[in-house]
C-alpha cells in the first residue's frame, strides 16, 4: 500500500467512484464562495514561501476567539498539532474515551505513551459519566483526551462535567487536551476557552476542516496560555506548515459568520429526519448533538452502499465499537434523501 499505512479515516473519495460522500463530517453546505475567492486572488503569491509566523492568520484568529495572540499556533491540519503535542508534552500515561477520534492514540503511541480508555456505553447513550471523574481519581493520568462533541457520537459533554474536570487537572496538574473540532456545528455547545488564561493545562484544538467545508486544504489551530508548551510544539512542526493558499483561506472563512448560521440552521432539521428514517429502519441511533449520526445497522453495509457510489465511515475500527457501527454525515435534504433511499433497497426495503 502506498505509504505503508491503512488511512483509518473517512473521506477516501480516490480509489472508488464516490458520488456521495457521507464518510467524512464537512459542512453540507461546502466550501464558502468567500474562502474559494480568498484562495484565488493569492494564487498569484505561491512562488513565495508562506509567511512562517502566520501572522495576519493569528491576528484574525485572536479577534475571533477573543484570546491573546500569544495562545495560537497554527498547523497544518488539526492532525499536526495532536501529533506535535503529544511530542512536545510526552505524557507516560493518558486517558481517553472508547469510542474517540483515533489520532490521540496514535500520536501517544508515537511517543511510547501508555493509553487507558474509558469505555462509554450504548446504553447510557455514550455519555460520559461519573465513572470517568472515578477512573481520574484513581489513575492521575498525566494527560486526559477528550473531544467535544465527541467523535464519532456526537455527544456533548456538559460545560459543568467539563468545568469538575478542569478543576481536577489543576489540582493535580494534568494536561488537559480538549478537540472542539466540531463544536461550532454542534447544538448550543460552549467552548472552554475563557478558562484559558486561569489554566495553563487546558489545550483547545480547533481547526477549519468540519466548519468551513476546507478538508482538502488542512488547516487547524490551537489555544493555550502555556507558552512554554507552544515553543515546544512549534520546534516539533516542519518551517512554513500552513501554505500561502490555507492562510489566505483560514483568514476568509473567520468572516464567513452568516455561513455558519445557516449551517447551523439546517443541521438539527436534517439530522433529526435522517435519524427517524433511521430507526424506521429498525437501527439504532445515537441522539447527536453534532453534524453526525453514529448508528448500528446491518453489517456489510458500507461495502453495499460503496456499490451504489455512497461512502458512509464503517466504525469498526473504533475501540469501543464493532462490525455494524456507522457513522454518517448530516447533509442538504436531496442528499439525504439519496442516501435513504440506497439504504432501503440495499437492505430490501425499497
Amino acid at each position: 500500500m502506498l505509504y505503508r499505512r491503512k488511512n483509518p479515516h473517512g473521506g477516501d473519495i480516490y480509489e472508488e467512484r464516490i458520488i456521495l460522500d457521507y464518510s467524512a463530517n464537512t459542512n453540507p453546505f461546502g466550501t464558502p464562495k468567500g474562502v474559494l475567492a480568498a484562495m484565488n486572488r493569492v494564487l498569484s503569491k505561491v512562488h513565495h514561501y508562506p509567511d512562517p509566523y502566520c501572522r495576519e492568520l493569528v491576528h484574525t484568529i485572536a479577534a475571533f476567539e477573543n484570546v491573546p495572540k500569544e495562545y495560537i499556533l497554527c498547523g497544518n491540519g488539526a492532525t499536526e498539532l495532536i501529533y506535535a503535542y503529544c511530542e512536545a508534552a510526552k505524557p507516560e500515561c493518558a486517558v481517553e474515551l472508547a469510542p474517540t477520534f483515533s489520532e490521540y492514540a496514535l500520536g501517544l503511541e508515537r511517543v511510547g505513551c501508555q493509553v487507558n480508555r474509558y469505555v462509554l456505553r450504548q446504553e447510557n447513550d455514550f455519555d460520559l459519566d461519573d465513572g470517568f471523574l472515578k477512573l481520574m481519581t484513581a489513575q492521575k493520568p498525566e494527560a486526559i483526551f477528550l473531544c467535544n462533541p465527541n467523535n464519532p457520537t456526537g455527544r456533548l459533554i456538559p460545560s459543568c462535567t467539563l468545568e469538575i474536570i478542569l478543576d481536577f487537572c489543576h489540582q493535580h496538574n494534568i494536561r488537559l487536551f480538549l478537540d472542539e473540532c466540531f463544536l461550532d456545528l454542534s447544538d448550543q455547545g460552549i467552548s472552554m476557552k475563557e478558562f484559558l488564561t486561569d489554566h495553563p493545562q487546558l489545550f483547545i484544538l480547533k481547526a477549519f476542516t468540519k466548519s468551513y467545508g476546507m478538508a482538502g486544504v488542512r488547516l487547524g489551530y490551537c489555544l493555550c496560555s502555556d507558552r512554554e508548551l507552544l515553543t515546544e510544539m512549534s520546534k516539533m512542526v516542519q518551517p512554513w506548515n500552513v501554505s500561502v493558499l490555507a492562510q489566505a483561506a483560514g483568514v476568509a472563512a473567520l468572516h464567513e459568520k452568516q455561513f455558519l448560521i445557516k449551517t447551523k440552521a439546517i443541521i438539527p432539521v436534517e439530522r433529526r429526519w435522517l435519524k427517524d428514517e433511521l430507526e424506521a429502519l429498525g437501527f439504532w441511533v445515537c441522539p447527536s448533538q453534532a453534524n453526525y449520526l453514529l448508528f448500528c445497522g446491518n453489517a456489510g453495509l458500507h461495502k453495499a452502499l460503496k456499490k451504489h457510489g455512497i461512502a458512509i465511515r464503517n466504525c469498526d475500527n473504533y475501540h469501543g465499537l464493532s462490525s455494524g457501527w456507522y457513522r454518517i454525515a448530516v447533509r442538504l435534504h436531496e442528499q439525504n434523501e439519496q442516501l435513504i433511499s440506497a439504504i432501503k433497497l440495499v437492505c430490501g426495503k425499497g
